[in-house]
């Protein structure tokens, strides 16, 4: 009797069960119970936090498999209005948004504050990779230049808040896009040479505290005590973990409160010292597979829209894991960048959840032809 009850429950909850990818799906319960095991470490002493990102990873999972229900088709429908909804957003957070922590990030409706650049990070591919569908077939170099300031207007509307962490988010999902539509490698070439010729402006346009980032990666050592404190304290604790780590609970660096922001930013600082290189190595992993599995799922996908889309949200996962380690390890500027499905935070799991929903609909639909 019992069999077959457990029978009949499978046959009720399969329908909803089966949008999910098994190796993606497993992939993301091994991160989400790792960062649950290291955050537990992290926040010793600090009531609350295992809680809400309970709740928040809840949350990521209602997301991510409202997500997957929806087909690439209807995708493709929503990608010019919610391209435009974005624009709009980040035009009115640069007119009338909260400023917050010396940034013009935050936009106040209702009761509630959001950040419209969060919604840049999905809206931009999703219209890149519409446009560039439309445009199969007859692709010109004027083609990849409208791409091109498609990508550019929410990039610049989000550096002027400024957030560069974000900005670099877009770019690289919206180049993805881009790239894989077939941009030729002159083009690429071109792009480089120009972008090497725009550094000495670009540096004249950055932020004082943006430049004090760049100049504190050169040499941390130049204010030990002040700017480069953080970072020094970071890759102490990375070094200091070994081989195998000091062990779970044990990370000196940790809890005499030396890593700033351990909970978030510095999350890999706190797996690092406790794990060691061995650790570090298993977590890598996990991302290189995850990043595989996307990348096959774009392979897989059964239109150009798709495929493109697959890709670009697959760049999203590369691009949060490089430059959270390359931050926390002294080889990037801080710039704000969470380590994807480890750091404490809901916003970044929303999202999060939303890039792997779409990549399961892409998965889930790929036998249907988009005609």
């Amino acid at each position: 009797m019992r069999i077959n009850e457990r029978r009949s429950l499978w046959r009720r909850l399969k329908p909803y069960v089966a949008v999910f990818d098994p190796p993606l799906l497993l992939l993301l319960v091994l991160l989400l119970t790792t960062s649950l095991i290291t955050l537990y470490s992290a926040s010793l002493g600090i009531e609350g936090k295992i809680e809400d990102q309970l709740r928040n990873i809840a949350m990521c999972v209602l997301v991510m498999w409202i997500t997957s229900n929806i087909s690439p088709q209807n995708l493709m429908r929503i990608a010019v209005p919610a391209y435009t909804v974005t624009v709009l957003l980040l035009v009115a957070v640069a007119l009338f948004g909260t400023i917050k922590l010396g940034a013009r990030r935050w936009l106040h409706i209702g009761i509630i504050d959001i950040q419209p650049s969060e919604l840049a990070k999905i809206a931009v591919p999703l219209m890149l990779a519409w446009y560039f569908q439309h445009q199969q077939g007859h692709l010109r170099w004027h083609s990849y230049l409208v791409g091109a300031l498609l990508l550019l207007v929410p990039v610049a509307l989000v550096m002027r808040q400024p957030d560069l962490g974000t900005s670099l988010l877009v770019v690289a999902s919206g180049f993805a896009v881009i790239y894989l539509a077939g941009l030729p490698w002159r083009a690429m070439l071109a792009l480089t040479v120009a972008g090497a010729c725009f550094m000495p402006v670009a540096w004249s346009m950055m932020h004082d505290y943006q430049r004090e980032r760049v100049m504190t990666l050169i040499d941390p050592t130049a204010d030990p005590l002040g700017k480069g404190f953080h970072i020094i304290q970071s890759t102490i604790a990375i070094g200091s973990g070994g081989v195998m780590g000091k062990g779970w609970t044990k990370g000196t660096q940790t809890h005499l409160e030396f890593i700033p922001e351990r909970t978030t930013d510095f999350i890999f600082s706190v797996y690092s010292e406790e794990f060691g290189l061995a650790g570090n190595l298993f977590l890598m992993l996990l991302y290189l597979l995850l990043i595989g599995r996307g990348m096959m799922i774009a392979a897989n996908a059964p239109n150009f829209f798709t495929r493109l889309l697959a890709g670009a949200m697959t760049m999203i996962f590369f691009t949060y894991a490089f430059v959270n380690m390359g931050m926390v390890s002294g080889i990037l500027p801080v710039v704000g960048v969470p380590l994807p499905f480890m750091s404490y935070g809901g916003t970044a799991l929303l999202t999060l959840g939303i890039v792997s929903g779409i990549l399961m609909s892409v998965q889930r639909h790929r036998k249907l032809v988009q005609t």
